[in-house]
């Protein structure tokens, strides 16, 4: 393999050592001229100056922005077409630098057979944007896209594409490591085998294909272009299951087509259970005890585990540290039993045995994960042990912190009563699930959240800080204000008598919990949003999720059940409190506290679920404001709240074209109407990344409740479906007007819509009889007629309008923009040589004449159309004062 064989070029160097190779024996060559003591000095001042002087072969000395380049870092130049025609090259007043912009013609191999200085015109345009000298290099330097990238290279066994590939690297400025070590920035890999691949992945040093390599050559006259730019790299990165034949054992049919799916995604392939081409079979710990065949010695067998650790860290995982190891056979374990059966103190072993499983089993049924393992026999009988029960030991100290109600010995290890009072039963259950909720919020932050913070993470950060934060929310102050509440009922529990007050200990953190909770609560929905995009946007999250899920310490149990747990807890704390009330007596002071403490958890709840509301409330309105394209701002109050959201159609003319789109925002005091917008723009991008969807919705009308006059319903007929009107009276009109509308959404019947408007239009013109506002109607009496909504002749009756709209648009007269005016009229003032203001009465008067003049030549169409609209309000008019 390429990893210990040594390739040499034609010149005999080899292409596998480091690039500074060279240089060193340069600069070891001239320590040996040094003459020591003032002859150096002497030495040094007879010594003539060396100018470098830079020679354009060919096409390089057409190139005119490398000419200015090079004048910018004064550096003389000539131009030649043949070497020939330059001579000798070696002269000592010169340093030569040849300029070629073909690296595979033959003025460039004779060139490097004479040992002469070759760069590209990248390196040059490179220097002058820098404001740098021209580099010295022992190899041609071409560009400058690899400089200060240090590679090495792995499972590469064929000779003429390693050559080829390391030719590359050093053309672009590139430094080749034969051993892999800490300062290779990149591992060029043809195979996911080998010492250097497992070094590289522990040291998250990036692993790219040789494509890297073409494709960045192909970029080479670019000149802001860098190899190592991460969107650049990304796209040749190695995926983790490369060269990678997967068989998975043990899963359902979902996980299972799941895992497949994502096996290819990240660039392997999957084969039936005992296909001898696999290369690792991956089982599912949990309900595969023993192996259906005798797996090959070449073949992995790997615990899911490493599946989901490959795709969270991008690259294939080591498989000595998951492997699948056979449950003990039932003989072995058959004997152990027998051999332990047989000892002199076997009876008082099974006896200790049964009462530890029964008390154990009576400390575990609030549990919310499964039952741990058998706590040891001292802490079985002390009422410290008791107290500290806990199924998330681990949890507590996987990351390093401990909370200190974990952390502490238990205070008293007297042997527990026989028998307690029911009070003191609630109050150690209260207890129990006070400390079960601590451990699942520590687990949720130390197994989540503090890994998806840290800095450095291999394949680099999963998820954004902005993603971490709306997950996660204000989970770590819960914590806090939790741990404290159990550090103060352990003491309670510990020194424990009927008239200890629980109640008090809860009004100690009523307003940290009221402080607390209504962040998490009220962004929750978002939250659960935020995990779910990401799981399926994002692999490596998916993967991270999959890893800590199977783990103990969730009990089987996924982020977003988890985090489920602050928004039932308070609920939970208030039906315990409640209990313990029952169980106090009258005279017991604990009495009224407990009852304050309820109250206050009332509050914090009252308080939560009105935040909450409010919090929907507001994302309403954004919605509102960015669906709708032109929105009014006066539509944003605080006072003001989005009652129901209705998809009609519209059925008049005075809005919008018949037959348009038309959405109903129903608030409390307004109702805005908007129509489908025919053109949309582009998606609007945040700061944060995420992209918001273009307005689908053009503002039409934002009215006020009190304009609507009358609601009504118009019968149901032949002709006639889902329709209804509203008799509205604007502010700038003499008249009524009728707005008729079809409702299109299923959803809501129109009888409930109908009442829910009238009721918030009587409350905002404070009115009591909410039902007279409704009238029946028939569609003949207000000419509304639905039968032809949806043919095509309608369509294409509607687009006719939207055509000749633009058109009337286009030649209007009286809709010049008065910009435009002004500017034609400045144009014209200029060239006549007048002022402007003499030019603007003369055009004003020619134009006032000529639209005139237009204006008394009659249209027909036009005529027929005042005739008809005039006929249409005429008998609307009739039809809306009848009504009223």
């Amino acid at each position: 393999m390429a990893d210990s064989s040594t390739l040499f070029s034609e010149t005999g160097r080899s292409l596998l050592t480091d690039s500074s190779v060279l240089d060193s024996k340069i600069i070891e060559a001239s320590k040996e001229n040094v003459v020591p003591g003032s002859a150096l000095d002497v030495e040094a001042e007879e010594m003539p100056q060396i100018e470098t002087r830079v020679v354009l072969v060919q096409e390089a000395g057409k190139h005119e922005e490398l000419l200015k380049a090079l004048e910018e870092i004064k550096v003389p130049y000539i131009k030649t077409d043949t070497i020939e025609e330059l001579g000798d090259s070696d002269s000592p007043e010169f340093e030569t630098i040849f300029v070629v912009s073909d690296f595979q013609d033959s003025i460039f191999n004779n060139l490097c057979k004479a040992d002469c200085r070759v760069i590209g015109p990248p390196v040059v345009l490179h220097c002058a944007h820098k404001g740098k000298p021209l580099p010295f290099s022992c190899r041609p330097l071409y560009c400058a896209s690899m400089l200060n990238l240090v590679l090495c290279f792995t499972g590469f066994r064929k000779k003429d594409e390693l050559v080829k590939l390391v030719t590359l690297v050093h053309h672009m400025g590139g430094i080749i490591r034969r051993d892999f070590s800490s300062k290779v920035t990149h591992l060029v890999a043809n195979s996911t085998h080998g010492d250097k691949f497992r070094i590289a992945v522990s040291l998250g040093t990036p692993i790219v294909k040789a494509e890297w390599i073409y494709k960045a050559w192909e970029k080479r006259n670019e000149s802001d272009f860098c190899a190592a730019d991460d969107d650049f790299r990304n796209q040749f990165k190695v995926p983790p299951f490369q060269d990678c034949m997967l068989s998975f054992l043990g899963f359902s049919d979902d996980e299972k087509a799941s895992m497949e799916e994502m096996t290819e995604m990240q660039g392997g392939h999957y084969l039936p259970v005992g296909d001898e081409r696999c290369t690792h079979l991956v089982v599912e710990e949990s309900t595969v005890k023993d192996l259906p065949f005798e797996p090959l010695k070449k073949l992995y067998v790997v615990k899911q585990e490493w599946f989901w650790g490959s795709i969270q860290m991008d690259a294939r995982a080591g498989e000595s540290m998951y492997l699948f190891e056979k449950s003990e056979s039932p003989g072995l374990k058959k004997s152990v039993s027998l051999l332990s059966l047989s000892t002199p103190n076997s009876n008082r072993k099974r006896r200790r045995l049964k009462e530890t499983l029964a008390q154990l089993t009576r400390e575990t049924d609030l549990s919310p994960f499964p039952p741990r393992k058998r706590p040891s026999a001292e802490h079985s009988l002390s009422i410290g042990s008791l107290l500290d029960i806990s199924n998330t030991p681990e949890s507590s100290t996987a990351s390093g912190e401990t909370p200190k109600s974990c952390a502490r010995p238990s205070k008293n290890s007297t042997p527990l009563p026989l028998k307690q009072s029911a009070r003191w039963q609630v109050a150690k259950e209260l207890y129990q699930t006070e400390s079960n909720y601590v451990d699942i919020l520590t687990t949720i932050i130390q197994l989540f959240q503090v890994p998806l913070e840290k800095e450095g993470q291999l394949g680099g950060p999963i998820l954004a800080q902005e993603e971490i934060k709306t997950i996660f929310g204000s989970i770590p102050d819960i914590l806090d204000v939790h741990t404290k509440i159990k550090e103060d009922l352990e003491d309670l529990m510990v020194n424990w008598t009927e008239s200890k007050s629980i109640g008090d200990i809860i009004l100690k953190y009523s307003k940290d919990l009221l402080k607390t909770y209504p962040p998490f609560v009220n962004f929750f929905e978002m939250s659960k949003e935020t995990i779910t995009r990401c799981e399926k946007q994002k692999p490596r999250f998916h993967a991270f999720l999959k890893i800590n899920q199977v783990k103990p310490e969730c009990g089987r149990q996924s982020l977003a059940e988890l985090l489920i747990r602050p928004v039932q807890r308070l609920p939970s704390v208030a039906l315990l409190l409640n209990d313990i009330k029952k169980h106090t007596t009258e005279d017991n002071p604990d009495k009224v506290t407990l009852e304050r403490a309820i109250e206050s958890l009332k509050e914090v709840m009252t308080h939560i679920n009105e935040d909450k509301r409010k919090t929907e409330a507001q994302r309403q309105f954004f919605d509102v404001v960015y669906e709708v394209d032109g929105c009014p701002a006066n539509l944003l109050s605080s006072h003001r709240s989005l009652v129901q959201r209705l998809e009609t159609v519209a059925l008049g003319d005075d809005l919008c074209d018949r037959g348009e789109q038309v959405t109903l925002f129903l608030f409390n005091d307004c109702l805005e109407i908007a129509r489908k917008r025919h053109k949309v723009i582009g998606a609007f991008k945040s700061p944060h990344g995420h992209t918001r969807p273009p307005a689908s919705l053009k503002h039409v009308v934002l009215m006020p409740l009190s304009q609507i006059k009358k609601v009504l319903d118009i019968r149901e007929t032949e002709d006639c479906h889902k329709a209804f009107a509203l008799v509205v009276r604007p502010p700038t009109e003499p008249n009524n007007k009728l707005l008729s509308f079809q409702m299109t959404t299923e959803e809501l019947p129109k009888e409930d819509w109908l009442k829910m408007l009238c009721r918030h239009v009587a409350n905002t013109i404070c009115k009591a009889d909410a039902e007279n506002l409704i009238y029946t109607a028939d569609p003949d009496s207000v000419e509304v007629n639905t039968k032809d909504m949806d043919s095509t002749l309608s369509r294409a009756s509607r687009a006719i309008k939207k055509t000749s709209k633009k058109v009337t648009r286009a030649f209007s007269f009286s809709k010049t923009p008065k910009r435009a005016l002004r500017r034609a009229l400045m144009s014209h003032s200029a060239t006549e040589g007048r002022s402007p203001s003499s030019a603007n009465e003369s055009y004003i008067g020619s134009r006032l004449t000529s639209t005139s003049s237009l204006a008394g030549v009659p249209s027909p169409s036009l005529v027929s159309l005042t005739s008809v609209f005039e006929k249409r309000s005429h008998t609307l008019s009739r039809s809306t004062t009848h009504l009223i």
